[in-house]
């Protein structure tokens, strides 16, 4: 029986060189990813003015204490499971420029209204809401990402792309340093925290103007004439950049085939043990990813600093978040994703023990920076990563899923974490986030696939 050989618009996509058009792309994508980084990094941040006004306390007095500001971590990540979970299937169905759009909408809104709340109960609600979307557009920017850009690019794009949105972490914390400890026309500072994020959003209408559909997704679907269409003008966008001939494209046998996805397949023989192994990676990684990103302020306070010097801490710890992804842009794809980040992860922890330790300031503020370091080198190698090991066709509801068990893990890992504060302090906090980086590495390590510089069709096969 002959085998379908024929050139596909995947095979097209991934011969293309570099060049300034597709990373003009990538920052259209990663400049609506910038929201979402902006609200999760702002939990951390908010938090002193949240205790301040008397809405939570530091710690909890039980495990579901909705006084705690466990209960608002909680309420966060929560939404993110319920987004990544039972909604990520929208962009298999939808495709990605329009799930792109109406997610992060739902999200602008939702952190519009909690801004204006005054209870424990209505704040949690609403940040439970407009999590949600963000839970959506999360999974829905690293599928787009990973079908839209090259095959010897998936890494330094991902890298770039959060630079770009890792960014908003800088400016959140500079914001809640000036604004936390003030009143400004009547309303505590932290709800303008809140209230620029969710204006901020809004532009993202005009930025999906710019953006093409996934040829990938359009393909799979049947719709090759506007596939092809949008490869044809990268093809002569690309070609215009580089001002060359483009490489002849590698076909792929069987990949012309066209099958219909089902949320099954993910449990099926071929992909059975990667969706085993990310369940597992993202129920602990998380722990050490928020454990300190979402406390960090928090645990300062812990070791007896002040609000204002916690405050001025954390935004010089903030300043490191882009520059490790901006590193990582040159690195990204000269060794191999999984080992990127099992060396993340050990430094995550080596890290997070001598953090614990410090006293000083400078001791506080280099071990909070090589913490966030590695939190990013974890970030983009592992959302390359997960999106990588999945067909087109399940890609977004497969990530979506495996991403939602990280979610899952953050609303209880909250908790335990103001439990080891309350009770062993930040020695204990940096000793089980260790723990949870040595399964980190050891899952990925002895059971992850080899990606790096290799196709999509060719890494689901």
């Amino acid at each position: 029986m002959a085998i379908n050989t024929a050139i596909t618009v995947a095979s097209r996509l991934d011969r293309l060189p570099a060049s300034r058009y597709t990373r003009r792309l990538v920052t259209l994508l990663s400049l609506g990813g910038w929201f979402e980084f902006y609200d999760l990094f702002f939990t951390a941040y908010v938090a002193l003015g949240l205790f301040k006004s008397g809405l939570f306390k530091p710690t909890t007095q039980g495990l579901f204490d909705l006084q705690g500001f466990a209960s608002f971590v909680a309420a966060l990540f929560a939404g993110l499971f319920v987004g990544t979970v039972a909604f990520s299937w929208l962009s298999d169905r939808f495709g990605r420029r329009s799930i792109f759009t109406f997610a992060l909408l739902w999200y602008s809104i939702g952190a519009f209204v909690m801004a204006f709340q005054h209870t424990p109960e209505g704040i949690d609600l609403w940040r439970f809401i407009a999590s949600i979307g963000l839970g959506v557009e999360i999974v829905n920017i690293d599928t787009y990402l990973s079908e839209l850009v090259p095959k010897g690019q998936r890494g330094p794009a991902f890298a770039y792309n959060q630079f770009v949105m890792f960014t908003a972490v800088p400016i959140v914390a500079f914001l809640a340093w000036q604004l936390v400890p003030l009143k400004v026309f009547g309303l505590d500072g932290w709800r303008w925290v809140v209230i620029i994020g969710s204006v901020g959003a809004l532009p993202i209408w005009w930025i999906r103007r710019n953006l093409p559909e996934s040829p990938r997704w359009l393909a799979q679907h049947g719709r090759l004439a506007e596939a092809e269409r949008i490869v044809g003008d990268l093809e002569k966008r690309v070609q215009f950049d580089t001002g060359s001939e483009l490489p002849a494209p590698e076909a792929v046998a069987g990949e012309a085939t066209v099958k219909v996805g089902a949320w099954s397949e993910m449990w099926s023989a071929a992909y059975r043990g990667r969706t085993i192994m990310l369940v597992i990676y993202n129920l602990f990684q998380t722990v050490g990813y928020y454990g300190f990103s979402s406390w960090v302020p928090t645990l300062l306070i812990s070791q007896g600093i002040g609000v204002t010097r916690s405050l001025a801490y954390t935004f010089i710890i903030a300043v490191a978040n882009p520059i490790g992804p901006l590193i990582g842009v040159y690195f990204a794809d000269r060794f191999e994703r999984k080992w990127q980040i099992a060396w993340a992860a050990i430094g995550i922890a080596v890290f997070g023990l001598l953090f614990a330790w410090q006293t000083s300031a400078v001791g506080i503020v280099i071990c909070g920076l090589l913490i966030t370091l590695c939190n990013n080198w974890l970030s983009f190698s592992f959302h390359a990563y997960q999106a990588e090991l999945y067909p087109t066709r399940i890609r977004a509801q497969a990530v979506g899923f495996v991403y939602s068990w990280s979610r899952f893990s953050a609303i209880f890992s909250g908790f335990i974490i103001a439990f080891f504060l309350g009770h062993y302090g930040t020695f204990g906090v940096f000793g089980f986030i260790a723990g949870a980086m040595v399964v980190v590495v050891a899952v990925i390590a002895g059971f992850g696939p080899a990606v790096t510089r290799r196709r999509l069709e060719a890494i689901a096969t």
